[in-house]
């Protein structure tokens, strides 16, 4: 994907995040990998949010929900307002419940054609990099671990145009991808080894993908 295309994809999903309702509450959005790194072309989008849960739902607008849909958890999984106006997006996991991160990928993605991932969660990118890293290490799942370098761009409603303008010159400068994971801890050779199996892992990754993970 040429990096301008890239970029016109991240201040579109910004802008959408900005002004539109989501199905829940998002609180930060940010860029990592690739584009972040000011490459060109880049091999795949990575974009993270970071989402608030909804805390209480309405009964009957769920059970009004699945009897017109088939989809549970309408109103306490996602906001039932968001749903009313947008039922093509509504997606569910496999227990037929209304899954936040497959519902923002439908809304922020509806016609984007290209190589993007979508990663949500409860947590800050920072924290989620810390959690995932030692879950990854502890099972010797490296392919999950999520790759530290990135950029904060919208917080809490605020546009971080500063931050934006740097990744949009390729400004910002990062370690390698091994450099980085030595940072967070591993030693030369595991993260050497980790490197080696994201990498991998990455390029079996086509088209748009989503990941929901809860910490």
């Amino acid at each position: 994907m040429d990096r301008a295309v890239a970029l016109a994809h991240v201040e579109r999903i910004i802008e959408t995040v900005d002004t539109e309702e989501m199905p829940v509450p998002v609180r930060e959005l940010w860029v990592y990998g690739d584009v972040a790194l000011g490459l060109d072309p880049i091999d795949r989008l990575d974009v993270y949010l970071t989402k608030d849960m909804l805390m209480r739902g309405d009964r009957s607008q769920a059970e009004a929900f699945e009897a017109e849909y088939g989809v549970k958890g309408v109103g306490s999984s996602v906001r039932a307002s968001w749903a009313e106006t947008h039922p093509e997006f509504l997606h569910t996991n496999d227990n037929g419940y209304a899954a936040p991160e497959k519902c923002l990928a439908a809304h922020l993605l509806d016609e984007v054609d290209g190589e993007i991932h979508l990663e949500v969660c409860n947590a800050s990118f920072d924290d989620n990099v810390t959690q995932r890293l030692k879950g990854a290490v502890a099972r010797d799942a490296y392919e999950e671990i999520l790759d530290p370098r990135g950029v904060q761009l919208w917080v809490d409603g605020r546009r971080d145009e500063e931050a934006l303008a740097r990744v949009r010159e390729g400004e910002l400068p990062f370690p390698t991808l091994p450099a980085a994971l030595e940072m967070l801890g591993l030693d030369a050779d595991e993260a050497e080894t980790a490197s080696d199996a994201m990498s991998q892992y990455r390029a079996a990754q086509t088209g748009t993908s989503v990941r929901g993970d809860v910490v």
